[in-house]
This record gives structure tokens, C-alpha cells and sequence, in this order.
């Protein structure tokens, strides 16, 4: 894992750590075993499980002397958004380069994009990487310093916080037996599984990277561990609302007043209840669930507002 660097502040912590009895129960466990870590109270930019690489990340880029954040991402990408919060926060200018094309509604994560004041830039199906080099590089003729932030935060120092994470949770449940998390671009899983071992986190692939061990395991020090990783949840693809995923986005919603994001968490929540199922997760141990936030989305995909509409309580 990284060495230590400067880190900017960003947030409060540690983030609560909550009991879920009733859906505990919903899922076929007791009521006791299921609490859920709430990285969506991170507070900067609207929350979510990015603030804490962001810390990390940003640290070093306000240490090189950068005056602007240039990252990349879906168009309703949460580490888009709070990139763009972080830069607001630090005095930075942000580019935020998108995939597709201009969305009329401009909803969700954009309205908050825009209203951090970051710049975005369309992709369309260009190489992100590539585009955001080429951005990067006019940045710099027009005198600019920027910092490229990498997809989804996910590097081995943008990991660093959620090494941090785990050492939090070490602290609020000793009794931790384990923690299941939505595993995107993987940083967030390659920093619990630095700090907590491989056999205590439970990744649940959603679909933005095509070989998620692989990417996981590339953010780690260490030869890489046999890493517990779901794939079963991805469904038609990434930024498809899949059934196990609205269901278990309702369920969290009617029995504990949780909001699931459509991408991420519903997923991890998704692969938490089929773990259940088959008994990769038992009853009367601790596990907790990494709610890694993304509300906003919820109100930038399509698919989700048109069945919370017509959804019968």
C-alpha cells in the first residue's frame, strides 16, 4: 500500500457504524448480525465512499502545486461528483471527463456537477484515458498545473483511505467476522483487504471493470490473496437496474429507511442476500455492509425513477 503523504481534510470521521435488525431478519439473518458502515455520510459533496480516497489523493495533488483536478467517469459517476465537491472545497479548478454525450435533463450527479462549478467535458465512446491525457495536456498550455485524479479514485494511494476505513471499523466491531462492499473500480475493496485481511471482505462486482480481481489485486503490496469476489450480480451490465437489485433497493428501503443507489449498493446488497442464499454468509456473525453512498444517481437513472413512481407501497 502507499507510503504516507500529505492528506487533504475532507470530511469527519470515522462514520457511524449502525445496527440493521429488521433487515437482518428480511435476509435470513438475526437480527444482531447486520450492520452497515455509513460511508454515505461522509458529508462533502452529498457523501459517499470517494471523499475518502479524495483525501488521499487530492493531499498529493495540492503537494505537486496543481491548480486543477482533471478525472473521468460515467455520466452519473459519484467520484465525478465529488471531485468536483473536493476541488470546490480546495480551491481547485475541476475538468470532468464524462462518457457519452450531453444529457438534456441533466440530472442527478451532473446537476451537482455543475453546481460545484466543475467543467465537462464529452467523451463520447473515446478512450477516457486517452481523452483525459489530451485534456490534461491543454490544461497546460493555457498554464494551468493539473492533477489527473484516476478512474474512480482506485490507486494505490487513493486506497490508502479505505485502508484508514478499515482500521475504523477493527476499532467499532472487533467482533467483525465480515464486511461486503460493491466492488467498481476497486479501490475501496483493496484497502479493506489490506487492512482486514482477504477472508473478511466480500466484494460484489458491478461491472465497470472487465477483470475486477485483477484490478484489485494490482492496488495491493503484497502477493495477491485468494479474494472472495461475486460476479453474479452484474446482470445486463453496468448501468442497468437489474431485479435482484431493485428488490433489494426496496427491501433496505422498507425495513430500515435506507436509500441503495441503482449501480453500486443495490448490487452489493443484491450479493450480501444471494450469499445468504447459499451460505457464504451464516447466521450469528458480524457482518457489515460498506454503504459506499450514491444517492444522487438514484435521481439520474431513468429506469429507477420510473419504478419508485409507480412502486406499491
Amino acid at each position: 500500500m502507499a507510503a504516507e503523504h500529505p492528506r487533504a481534510e475532507l470530511a469527519s470521521w470515522p462514520t457511524p457504524l449502525e445496527p440493521a435488525p429488521r433487515l437482518a431478519a428480511a435476509l435470513g439473518l438475526e437480527p444482531g448480525d447486520l450492520w452497515i458502515k455509513r460511508d454515505d455520510l461522509t458529508g462533502l459533496g452529498g457523501g459517499g465512499n470517494k471523499v475518502r480516497k479524495l483525501e488521499w489523493l487530492c493531499g498529493a495533488a495540492l503537494a505537486s502545486g496543481a491548480t486543477a483536478l482533471v478525472t473521468s467517469g460515467a455520466a452519473q459517476s459519484n467520484h465525478a461528483r465529488l471531485t468536483a465537491a473536493a476541488g470546490a472545497r480546495l480551491g481547485l479548478d475541476v475538468v470532468l471527463v464524462l462518457r457519452g454525450g450531453p444529457d438534456p435533463a441533466a440530472s442527478g450527479n451532473l446537476a451537482l456537477d455543475g453546481l460545484f462549478g466543475a467543467t465537462v467535458v464529452w467523451a463520447g465512446d473515446a478512450d477516457l484515458a486517452g481523452r483525459v491525457d489530451e485534456v490534461a495536456g491543454e490544461l497546460r498550455g493555457r498554464g494551468a498545473v493539473p492533477a489527473v485524479i484516476p478512474f474512480g479514485g482506485s490507486s494505490p494511494l487513493g486506497a490508502r483511505g479505505y485502508v484508514v476505513c478499515g482500521e475504523e471499523l477493527t476499532a467499532q466491531a472487533p467482533d467483525l467476522a465480515q464486511v461486503v462492499v460493491a466492488l467498481g473500480s476497486g479501490g475501496t475493496m483493496a484497502g479493506l483487504v489490506h487492512a482486514l485481511g482477504a477472508d473478511r471482505v466480500l466484494g460484489v462486482h458491478v461491472g465497470a471493470v472487465p477483470d475486477p480481481a485483477a484490478v484489485v489485486a494490482g492496488m495491493l503490496d503484497r502477493p495477491a490473496p485468494a479474494l472472495r469476489i461475486r460476479v453474479d450480480q452484474v446482470g445486463d451490465g453496468y448501468p442497468v437496474l437489474t431485479p435482484a437489485a431493485w428488490d433489494a433497493m426496496a427491501t433496505a428501503a422498507r425495513t430500515e429507511g435506507l436509500v441503495l443507489d441503482p449501480v453500486y449498493t443495490s448490487r452489493a446488497m443484491a450479493g450480501l442476500a444471494a450469499a445468504v442464499r447459499d451460505g457464504s454468509v451464516v447466521p450469528g456473525e458480524r457482518t457489515v455492509f460498506l454503504h459506499s453512498g450514491g444517492l444522487p444517481g438514484l435521481f439520474g437513472h431513468p429506469d429507477t425513477v420510473r419504478r419508485t413512481a409507480g412502486a406499491v407501497p
